[in-house]
Formats: structure tokens, sequence, C-alpha cells
């Protein structure tokens, strides 16, 4: 028999005025754009899927979250997401909102230093994260067929000073995410188990 496992990825977790907000400004364009919207509650920012892990490594994950906290630059920290660029990917029909590529680049330091530091350390320790290119963005709809045209939304901030570990449970009406942990950046604490 197979050890169990548990299906986790880090993410930036927003708390429920920034799922609010966020849902409040694209609510139009995921209404026009025919597909099915993400719940209110499952909105986040995914720094480094890992997939399915045995749970007897969940200590180490652990362990790599507070390293990764406790490097972070306390200067750099809160890390801000400014969300404003609509774009369809057809491949796996989602419709996402991302920061603009100019204001990622010049924010290199917040969430892309902080995904570099969890998918090296994870990787280096034997997990398989998700290596593609990282741009921050969170999945608005799934099932999307286009891009509806009007596709202007006003920017919605997201700054955090924490990030999490998540666990993903898909059930029948669809995906439920949990926090497994949390970390304060800059520090090594655990904020909640």
């Amino acid at each position: 028999m197979s050890a169990p496992t548990r299906r986790l990825f880090f993410a930036l977790w927003p708390d429920d005025a920034q799922r609010a907000a966020l849902t409040h400004a694209a609510a139009g364009i995921v209404r026009h754009c025919g597909g099915r919207p993400v719940p209110g509650e499952n909105l986040h920012v995914t720094l480094a899927f890992l997939g399915s892990v045995p749970e007897q490594r969940l200590p180490e994950l652990s362990a790599i979250g507070r390293r990764a906290a406790a490097t972070f630059p306390r200067d750099a920290a809160p890390i801000v997401v400014s969300l404003e660029a609509l774009e369809h990917w057809a491949r796996p029909q989602v419709l996402t909102v991302l920061e603009r590529r100019e204001e990622a680049q010049a924010a290199a330091s917040g969430a892309p230093a902080l995904e570099r530091i969890l998918s090296t350390a994870a990787a280096a320790a034997g997990f398989s994260p998700d290596l593609k290119p990282f741009r921050a963005h969170v999945t608005l709809a799934r099932k999307v067929a286009r891009l509806p045209r009007s596709s202007v939304m006003r920017r919605v901030e997201w700054s955090f000073d924490a990030f999490a570990l998540i666990e993903s449970c898909t059930l029948p009406e669809g995906p439920v995410y949990s926090v497994v942990e949390s970390y304060v950046l800059g520090g090594a604490e655990k904020v909640r188990t």
C-alpha cells in the first residue's frame, strides 16, 4: 500500500478584504468570459506548486517555509502585487489577472524573489516544484474559451507580509484550499497551523 500523499503548494494567501476587492473589480469581466468563476475563497498567487507530496515529508516543507521566511530580506517586505493585466491562457482555458510586465520586472525582489527561494530549496530537497517561468497571477475563471471584448480592469493591489503552505483537495464541486502553515516574511516565526 502506498504512503498517503497531500497535494501542496506555497502561495501568497490574501485576506477576505483583498479577495473581495479583486472579485468586485473583475466581476463584469468574469461574468462575460463564458467560464466558471473561481470561488472568492480560492483566489491566491501560487509561488511554488509541489504536486502530490508524501505526508511524511510535510516537516521538510515546513522547514523550507521557515528558512525562506527567515532569509527573505526584511526591507523587501511587504510584497506588493498590483493586479490589472488580464490574459486568457488558451491551453489551460483560464482567465488570469497579472501584474503588468514592466511592474513585475521593477518588483523583481518581491514575489519573484520569494518564488526563486522556495522553488530552489524545494528542488534541492528532492521535491518537484513546477519550474515554469514565474509570473505573479491570480486565476479568475476556468473553462474560458476567449478573453471578453471589454477586458479592462481597475488595478487591485494585494500586500503580503507572510506566505503560506496550502493543501488542495479536489471535491466533486471543485477544489478546496486550506492553509497548512503560514510564515512571516523576514522572520522565522510560524503564523498559524
